[in-house]
């Protein structure tokens, strides 16, 4: 299950129900602004039931990642022509340092991960 298109659409879902709450405490309509809140008290606890489901998918993964027995920071020639390094070093995981899984493992620099030393 892909949980990134859920959560989008339940922040958009979320985002609806906050305008329709405003709209309804401006015409003070207290019990369509009741309804909003619950709704948006349900939606944002699914949202974060879908983020702590990302956080541990992405534990996991760095988990696995951190266990492979080698890795190195890429030089900015193999960063150039990822495609030939990816056929040369086969199994090689290249994490990014702005990403979540790069985040996630605390990594400085475009860094491959393999089984194998390169």
């Amino acid at each position: 299950m892909n949980l990134k298109p859920e959560l989008q659409k339940l922040n958009n879902k979320l985002d609806k129900c906050r305008r329709k709450l405003t709209a309804a405490e401006k015409r003070y309509d207290d019990e369509v602004a009741a309804q909003a809140k619950r709704e948006i008290a349900a939606i944002s606890v699914q949202i974060q039931s879908i983020k702590g489901s990302q956080a541990r998918e992405i534990s996991t993964k760095g988990a696995a990642i951190q266990a492979m027995a080698f890795n190195r920071a890429l030089t900015k020639a193999e960063q150039a022509d990822m495609g030939k390094l990816k056929k040369t070093v086969r199994g090689i995981i290249v994490v990014h340092p702005l990403t979540a899984l790069g985040r996630e493992l605390e990594v400085t620099e475009v860094t491959g991960f393999s089984r194998k030393p390169f």
